[in-house]
């Protein structure tokens, strides 16, 4: 009677490291569906509504004075060295590198392209929209702020919309956007949210952020992720293009240079010291040959006369 030992669940953790024969063949790819065109274009109308706020100085801007007046960072002085280093979670440069070598661990595995590029197209879109609403309405922070209750627009800041929280919902959550299966989205989502919270509110606290960063910032990241299924079909056609040039320089690799039609092996391996002597030795035999012909054509004499 034959006996199998049944694996343990830390074997099938082990098996899920190895890395597939071929890749899968069904990949889940997110599609624009109308939920997610509503949330979009809702998430799209609260972004607008901050800015308006913000530029109009509401009672937003009036909130944003009142917080950095109390000073978080000041009240609760414990917690200030914690959050100096959770906050890196929302630097760009940190976070990018971590998700980017587990997401650089899922493509090999899987034998896709698609999580990398997913994330560069995150990455990139993160940097054109964030960026250019930095630059374009030039808010000053609260460690800059010139005068009491102003909004601080078109100052030459570059905080408005706060880059660290965009970040946290752009790199967290294309985790969530990737994941394999419905229960791994659900518990990344939550995962990346309550990050992307914490390093928003650590932002105020530590008041290099007005709270209307922070919110701005949030919607930011949040478009970002719900428009990236318009962008799957060029990330799959850009997948298939360097996949093609992977195996185009495979196939040159591996096939042999071809010579030209028409020219001789011997010719094509070029002068050499093995085939100049055996073309001297020709020549020497072609002349010993000649004179023995012709003996009386040759005036040297030998050996020489005596005199």
């Amino acid at each position: 009677m034959r006996t199998e030992l049944k694996p343990t669940r830390l074997d099938r953790v082990f098996s899920r490291l190895d890395r597939e024969p071929e890749r899968p063949a069904h990949i889940d790819v997110p599609v624009m569906t109308r939920h997610r065109v509503v949330l979009f274009a809702s998430t799209l109308a609260f972004y607008v509504a901050i800015v308006w706020a913000v530029v109009i100085t509401s009672w937003l801007v009036r909130l944003d004075w009142q917080i950095m007046f109390f000073r978080p960072y000041q009240q609760w002085q414990q917690i200030h060295a914690f959050l100096d280093y959770y906050v890196v979670l929302g630097q760009r440069g940190p976070t990018a590198v971590m998700v980017a070598a587990w997401l650089g661990w899922r493509s090999w595995r899987q034998h896709t392209l698609r999580p990398m590029l997913a994330l560069g197209v995150s990455l990139l879109l993160l940097n054109i929209t964030v960026g250019a609403a930095k630059l374009g309405m030039g808010r000053l922070g609260p460690h800059y702020a010139t005068e009491i209750g102003s909004n601080e627009m078109w100052l030459g800041g570059d905080i408005f919309p706060s880059g660290h929280t965009a970040n946290a919902v752009v790199t967290w959550g294309i985790l969530a956007y990737l994941a394999s299966t419905p229960r791994a989205r659900r518990w990344l989502s939550a995962l990346s949210a309550v990050i992307s919270l914490g390093v928003g509110l650590t932002t105020v606290y530590l008041g290099t952020h007005w709270l209307s960063d922070v919110l701005l910032g949030w919607a930011a990241g949040l478009l970002i992720m719900l428009a990236l299924p318009w962008f799957e079909p060029l990330i799959a056609r850009a997948e298939v293009w360097l996949f093609s040039l992977r195996d185009a320089w495979r196939d040159r690799r591996a096939t042999p240079a071809r010579h030209p039609p028409g020219v001789r092996a011997d010719a094509r391996r070029g002068p050499g010291p093995l085939r100049a002597t055996a073309e001297e030795a020709s020549a020497r035999e072609t002349g010993i040959a000649a004179r023995a012909a012709h003996p009386r054509s040759c005036r040297c004499i030998w050996p020489p006369a005596r005199i």
